[in-house]
């Protein structure tokens, strides 16, 4: 337990510029406080006390903001920052050298009937602010998942996922897709659509009156 809290503060450390002390960080930061309740929380669900183990959870939820199942598997150096709004759900599993920031959710899809229901985080990625990855896929090490993508499917190692739906924009420091592609006017389209419509209509209107 120890062990595990030194390198969850040391993450914090390197990981945040703010950070002024070990101490201040044990002391103030509420990513800290989550991950010590969520290990508390762990073992007892371990040994098979999970009822006990989900009341820490909700009281750790409540204090902090961050929801932790304590079914979940988080390595020791994960670094959550602010946290506010973090779900982590059951069989989610945070890989050493991750940071997680705010509104983060690595939950289910809803539809997942297999025992993995949550994603893999590998080591060393950084999740934004607001990204959603949902399901039993497995984001690969040195990840960077942007601010308010929804993750749906596998994303391989060292590439840098943004969206709705989430996309691979950049593979080991290499741009693979254009996101300038993806930038339609949905209304702009349906009124070029109406406008074509318009002019079959009127063409034919024009034939018929011809005829007569």
């Amino acid at each position: 337990m120890f062990k595990s809290l030194k390198l969850d503060i040391d993450a914090a450390m390197q990981n945040d510029p703010a950070a002024r002390s070990r101490f201040e960080v044990w002391l103030t930061y509420s990513g800290i406080k989550a991950l010590v309740a969520y290990r508390r929380a762990n073992f007892f669900y371990r040994h098979g006390f999970k009822l006990l183990a989900r009341i820490i959870s909700q009281n750790a939820k409540r204090r902090t903001g961050i929801e932790i199942h304590p079914g979940a598997t988080i390595a020791p150096g994960v670094f959550i920052d602010h946290g506010e709004g973090v779900v982590i759900g059951e069989t989610a599993v945070v890989e050493t050298g991750c940071v997680i920031y705010q509104g983060v959710t690595l939950g289910g899809t809803g539809k997942d009937t297999s025992k993995k229901r949550h994603p893999t985080i590998k080591h060393d990625c950084v999740i934004s602010a607001g990204a959603k990855i949902l399901g039993g896929i497995t984001v690969h090490e040195n990840c960077k998942i942007g601010a308010s993508s929804v993750v749906l499917s596998d994303v391989p190692a060292n590439s840098t996922v943004v969206g709705i739906p989430g996309k691979v924009i950049k593979r080991n420091g290499e741009r693979v897709h254009d996101l300038e592609q993806d930038k339609r006017d949905p209304v702009l389209e349906e009124i070029k659509n109406l406008k074509d419509e318009i002019s079959v209509l009127k063409k034919e209107i024009d034939d018929l009156k011809g005829v007569k």
